[in-house]
């Protein structure tokens, strides 16, 4: 591999949650305590789950913090087969026109019209990655993944931000697919 390599970071299901949803699941005041800081700057894994629940089933799904703007909930094709919800894979915060579903926590419950998706795969990238790839943000590349089930994820979007740091986020199932973990490392062409 030459220089343009990054390393994976696996994305189960989750969820981000508004300050106001926060408040409805776990009680007036409460706020999200940090279970571990993940690959990205100032975001955590929260201990706090909730329920997601959809017309054929329910799934538990990790809270990750800080608190956002709006609740959106990211889960994988397989995930949506369990809760009876047809996801659109879309690129974050792109949230018009999917599903909603209950949002179930300790202290009561949240219905969301909108905000499920299957997060589109993206690299997030520093701003001295992007100069280094010759990449700007929101560019569209293609990652080759080298091995026993080599392969290569077209369509791969580019996000840059002076906070971010260098990692190819993909979902779960994608990830068996191709059989990578996280910290394997992967080529953008």
């Amino acid at each position: 591999m030459d220089k343009r390599v990054v390393p994976v970071g696996l994305s189960n299901r989750h969820v981000h949650l508004s300050s106001e949803h926060i408040e409805v699941l776990f009680g007036k005041g409460h706020t999200l305590e940090v279970m571990k800081d993940l690959s990205q700057p100032n975001q955590y894994a929260a201990e706090e789950r909730v329920e997601l629940v959809g017309p054929k089933g329910s799934l538990m799904a990790r809270i990750l913090g800080p608190a956002r703007k709006f609740t959106q909930v990211e889960i994988s094709n397989s995930d949506s087969f369990v809760l009876g919800v047809k996801a659109p894979v879309r690129d974050s915060g792109d949230l018009e026109g999917s599903p909603g579903l209950i949002l179930k926590g300790p202290a009561g419950e949240v219905t969301i019209e909108k905000g499920v998706i299957v997060a589109a795969r993206h690299i997030h990238m520093h701003t001295d990655d992007a100069r280094k790839f010759d990449l700007k943000d929101k560019s569209r590349v293609d990652v080759k993944v080298s091995g026993q089930r080599g392969l290569i994820f077209s369509n791969v979007l580019v996000r840059v931000n002076e906070e971010y740091a260098l990692d190819f986020h993909i979902d779960l199932d994608e990830a068996n697919a191709a059989g990578l973990k996280n910290g394997d490392l992967v080529q953008v062409l």
